[in-house]
């Protein structure tokens, strides 16, 4: 499927977009009537090479939960094994300075399809989680977001190229995006596309699914 941006990106004109800023963090920011989301940011920071319970508490704020099972395999039984994982992808770093294409062996995807491999988490949930550990590199999926970037689950190496082309001129309008909504610069790029995305998704209808069916949430 062909990628495509928000239809607030797609114009020339940032009031669109800038609106839809403002409407989910809050004018001025954090201001009463923001969504909720807009504290998935601002939680506690957390080691960078380790999920952490601030993590998992962090992602309600978007509307998804850690299975017990992940809970588990992240804090505890495989917590070394993650660790690891985090480290070989390397710092947090913007996704529009990755020159080269993200294929299967990139470590952001195993991490990923390691992530999506316990019982109870997908996509959502895995992209919100490593969204908080590398909050530049990673990009938020849900079924909003696909609904309006007809991305399915695939939005990652779309998007790097969307933020590379024409020398990065989605990046830098993005982060323009970002001080006109008079936002805190510690919010990355992609966290300002995720949000335009979302909230315009959410105005034309597209819905959000349960991810995890609550009868498997105690397995």
């Amino acid at each position: 499927m062909t990628f495509r941006l928000p239809v607030a990106l797609q114009a020339p004109d940032n009031s669109a977009a800038v609106g839809l800023l403002k409407r989910y963090f809050g004018s001025p920011y954090l201001s009463p009537g923001c969504a909720d989301g807009a504290y998935f940011d601002i939680w506690t920071a957390s080691d960078p090479f380790r999920f952490t319970a601030d993590d998992l508490l962090a992602i309600k704020f978007l509307s998804v939960e850690a299975p017990k099972t992940a809970v588990r395999q992240l804090l505890w039984d495989r917590a070394d094994e993650f660790a690891k994982m985090l480290v070989d992808l390397g710092p947090d770093r913007d996704l529009a300075d990755e020159d080269q294409p993200l294929d299967d062996g990139w470590p952001g995807w195993h991490l990923m399809r390691e992530l999506t491999g316990i019982l109870g988490v997908g996509t959502t949930t895995a992209s919100k989680l490593l969204a908080r550990k590398r909050p530049r590199l990673r990009p938020i999926w849900d079924p909003v977001v696909a609904g309006v970037t007809n991305a399915e689950r695939v939005q990652w190496e779309p998007l790097r190229r969307a933020l590379r082309a024409d020398h990065c001129a989605l990046q830098h309008r993005l982060l323009h995006l970002r001080a006109l909504a008079e936002l805190p610069d510690s919010l990355s790029a992609l966290r300002i596309f995720d949000v335009i995305a979302w909230r315009e998704g959410k105005d034309r209808g597209f819905q959000q699914y349960q991810e995890v069916p609550p009868s498997r949430r105690d397995e």
